[in-house]
């Protein structure tokens, strides 16, 4: 297969040289990743000015811009093939419920499946280990499964790894996207308060009990693999907004 690799933690990072060199044993990959690291920059595109690549050696290539940018400019203009697949990652930290909002390594797997291109995403818990190996294998099982199983329409997978995994054929879950609960401590002043200035943290943050969700599978031990997909009509509430008269009725 040909696979394009991106991610948002930036081309020098740990994790997506460890999945680029373990796909690259089985087939033709090129990597396309920002310059510098783009976390959290969600589906962002640089529209106000120029993208500078720049080729650090044969098929890879720098982008001064957001994941997104990369995977869109590496099918639209730096590859001169089209890829069969866009595998996003490894990221440096898990993307379990919410986080696929905000995340810039989910975001450049989804502008891939926008392009009609079969996507996954690839993330690491990273809590207390730094081993990106089980996680660059678990991808290389997943994309040969993938290379005689064709993928759904409209989906991305998003993979998340436990840093306890180190079985070499670890278990793994189907799972739904879980949801996060926040405290107020993600908003905090900076020291001296009367700065006026703030920073975005992560705060105290917990996880609804849902024996289904990412979130369960993930402290269970288990690899979780969720299925995501653009279409974020909330349908349940179709039927009760219709009965709302803010002005005339549509027919």
């Amino acid at each position: 297969m040909i696979i394009l690799i991106s991610n948002d933690d930036g081309i020098d990072a740990a994790g997506i040289g460890a999945l680029a060199a373990r796909l690259e044993r089985d087939h033709t990959v090129f990597v396309v990743a920002p310059a510098r690291e783009q976390s959290a920059s969600s589906h962002s595109l640089t529209l106000r000015r120029p993208l500078s690549v720049r080729k650090i050696k044969e098929r890879y290539y720098s982008v001064d811009g957001t994941p997104a940018d990369c995977v869109n400019l590496a099918v639209n203009s730096i590859l001169d093939v089209c890829p069969d697949l866009v595998v996003s990652g490894i990221n440096h930290g898990a993307n379990l419920g919410d986080d696929v909002f905000y995340s810039g390594t989910v975001s450049a797997a989804i502008e891939g499946m926008l392009l009609n291109i079969p996507s996954i995403a690839v993330s690491y818990e990273m809590k207390e280990g730094s081993d990106f190996g089980p996680g660059a294998q678990f991808a290389a099982d997943l994309v040969g499964y993938l290379a005689a199983n064709p993928m759904p329409n409209d989906t991305v997978l998003s993979v998340n790894v436990p840093d306890r995994i180190t079985d070499d054929h670890p278990p793994y879950r189907i799972t739904k996207q879980g949801k996060r609960i926040y405290s107020s401590a993600i908003v905090r002043p900076v020291d001296p308060p009367e700065s006026g200035s703030y920073m975005i943290g992560p705060g105290e943050i917990g996880f609804e009990d849902d024996i289904e969700s990412d979130f369960f599978a993930m402290t269970h031990g288990y690899i979780s693999i969720t299925p995501l997909h653009l279409d974020m009509t909330n349908y349940i509430s179709i039927g009760e907004i219709k009965q709302w008269k803010i002005r005339t009725a549509l027919k």
